[in-house]
């Protein structure tokens, strides 16, 4: 388990090197996105081949567009190296956001791929597993 921590962002990330997740608690915006890409790139590089990265957004309190950058940005590092990107848990302010944004497709679109949504290809389940 690694804990990072920044202003009013903690994150920790659990899990076996093959498939893990990052537990995201907080504000992810202008001032402590920066350091969730970082925690997930360096962690990337520590274990260059996950089969799985997990966003965990259980404890999440707010989220803005500088957040919803990083979520692009750990996006496109974990299909360089043909990693999932999972977004669970996610709360109604990042799901609204991410539509309004046309983002959740994007992001989800490998679990869409694999069925892990459900029917609902566009990722609407927030409370389970995306």
């Amino acid at each position: 388990m690694t804990d990072h921590s920044s202003n009013e962002l903690r994150l920790r990330i659990t899990g076996e090197p093959a498939s893990w997740t990052v537990h995201i608690v907080g504000e992810l915006d202008y001032d402590t996105s920066d350091a969730l890409v970082d925690a997930v790139a360096a962690h990337l590089e520590r274990h260059p081949e996950p089969g799985a990265v997990r966003l965990d957004f259980r404890d999440l309190t707010w989220v803005d567009s500088s957040g919803l950058s990083a979520l692009i940005m750990i996006h496109r590092h974990t299909s360089a190296i043909g990693a999932g990107l999972y977004l669970d848990n996610r709360p109604e302010l990042l799901d609204h956001r991410l539509r309004l944004t046309n983002l959740l497709a994007h992001l989800t679109a490998r679990a869409a791929d694999e069925g892990v949504l459900g029917p609902e290809a566009d990722g609407d389940a927030r409370a389970g597993v995306t």
